[in-house]
């Protein structure tokens, strides 16, 4: 049975004054807790997890209640009795939860505020997606797409108020912690301190001590004095010490790990007798998974040429416009087992960019074209390389293929860059996603690493959804800076890159 109109302009006012009340609320708390520096009591900061729960279901309801208005206001054969309409209702949350969660939109004072709106407008996008083609279905036709369009208008403003007012409350219910950091002479541990130093909203890094110049006594009696402490590139005895005294003492710690670290966080726990014993099985993907994962990649590739090949036509066309240069560009990169492929990508350079030698890209970079500027910044150059997938050479997710010179080079710095070929280089993947093109080779091991000791189907699922995400994030592309180009020089037709006599 249909609602009645009385019932459907009721429903109407009810979530208009739900929403109102919903949002005045969070931008009166928001707004009082800036303004007036409100000090939190030990009972708020006890309960600060309940908090933002709270601050996270409102944000689901008000988005939801603007569902509810464009749909009980405008598609009227949709209806159902009481019942069918929760059933709907309750659909819309889980798609909308489900989206939210994997774009990191819950990730309320961990991701930047802007990551945090766009992150829930994809989710806004996708789940009205989802919900046109189900009421589409319910009316047995296809609904007009307008009053959607206007609905996701409502509650990309809800999204907008509601991720301020909660990243507002969140710093107040979590201000930063005084940190100090413990750190050796590895560089990497200096270029941790500086990214977290200039996230200084989440990280207050106070003091630091040199580990090698200082005794553990007087590390501990420095630790003493601070909430948390940052361990950067310590020796692994000095290290296990560190986090027994800061367990003991209730004091946080941030690692900044190394391979041994994330094979141990990832393995398996196991019971031997009375004795909890850790297993690491480090053997990549079982011949099951290889099998599955490589029909996924046959499937999805093929449909995404077929959906693709409008704006691969057009792309191929702007480049031959633009110089009249060759469309394609092809380059050697190492997959699987250190195997050599010709790698397709649309030509986004000046024709023999690398005739002075294998230059990284940098953000002011002379020899990308025009064209070139704009597919790189969506990604579309890397759609060619989905033939490389059909042909078995790549894999839709997984490590990012490099260049045989800079293989070389990041292998002779760390000989264990090469276990990274464990499997198949991916179209996208975990460095590629978590990281930036301009990432150092460390960081990318880590997370390749992390990826191929926790793979499953799901997690190939999830970073395929998460691709979505980060097309349109400048940060995802953003360059290699000058001096990363400063060991290489102009080279032979082999184009090798020559490292500087010390």
């Amino acid at each position: 049975m249909l609602l009645d109109n009385y019932g459907r302009i009721k429903l109407y006012y009810i979530c208009n004054i739900l929403l109102i009340t919903e949002i005045l609320l969070e931008g009166i708390t928001a707004c009082f807790f800036a303004a007036f520096s409100v000090p939190m009591t030990n009972t708020l900061i006890k309960f600060r997890k309940s908090i933002m729960l709270l601050v996270k279901t409102v944000l689901v309801v008000a988005v939801t209640l603007g569902f509810i208005e464009y749909w009980s206001s405008n598609y009227v054969e949709t209806l159902f009795s009481l019942r069918g309409n929760f059933v709907v209702i309750l659909s819309f949350v889980l798609v909308f939860v489900t989206f939210s969660s994997l774009y990191g939109a819950f990730r309320i004072g961990i991701n930047r505020i802007h990551e945090i709106v766009y992150s829930f407008s994809l989710a806004i996008v996708f789940t009205n997606a989802v919900m046109y083609l189900e009421l589409s279905l319910i009316a047995r036709t296809l609904i007009s797409v307008w009053p959607i369009l206007f609905g996701m208008i409502y509650q990309f403003i809800i999204i907008v108020i509601g991720s301020y007012c909660a990243n507002t409350i969140y710093f107040k219910l979590y201000p930063a912690r005084k940190i100090l950091a413990v750190f050796g002479s590895d560089n990497a541990g200096f270029a941790l301190i500086n990214k977290m130093s200039r996230i200084s909203e989440r990280f207050q890094i106070e003091s630091g001590i040199n580990a090698e110049r200082s005794t553990f006594k007087d590390i501990c009696q420095h630790i003493d004095k601070y909430e948390a402490v940052a361990i950067c590139g310590v020796g692994s005895e000095l290290q296990k010490q560190i986090f027994e005294y800061c367990y003991s003492k209730c004091k946080r710690t941030y690692l900044l790990p190394d391979i041994t670290d994330i094979i141990i966080n990832n393995s398996y726990s196991i019971q031997i007798s009375d004795t909890p014993v850790l297993m690491s099985r480090n053997r990549g993907l079982t011949i099951e998974q290889e099998i599955i994962k490589r029909i996924g990649d046959i499937i999805i590739a093929s449909i995404a040429l077929i959906i693709g090949s409008p704006f691969m036509l057009l792309c191929a066309v702007a480049i031959k416009l633009d110089d009249g240069g060759p469309i394609f560009f092809r380059q050697n990169r190492i997959t699987k087992d250190g195997k050599i492929f010709n790698i397709l990508k649309f030509r986004s350079m000046i024709v023999d960019a690398d005739r002075e030698g294998a230059k990284k890209a940098t953000d002011s970079d002379s020899r990308i074209t025009r064209v070139g500027k704009v597919i790189r910044a969506c990604r579309v150059d890397e759609l060619p390389q989905l033939i490389n997938v059909l042909m078995g050479d790549m894999s839709l997710v997984g490590p990012r293929p490099e260049r045989i010179e800079n293989v070389y080079e990041y292998t002779e710095l760390n000989p264990n860059f090469d276990l990274r070929h464990r499997v198949k280089a991916g179209l996208t993947g975990y460095a590629q996603l978590y990281g930036k093109y301009n990432t150092t080779p460390a960081d990318k091991l880590n997370m390749d690493l992390t990826y191929i000791e926790t793979y499953s189907l799901l997690l190939d699922l999830k970073l395929l959804i998460l691709t979505v995400k980060v097309l349109f994030m400048k940060e995802s592309t953003e360059g290699f800076d000058n001096s990363a180009n400063s060991n290489v020089k102009a080279s032979s037709s082999k184009k090798e890159v020559k490292k500087e006599d010390k």
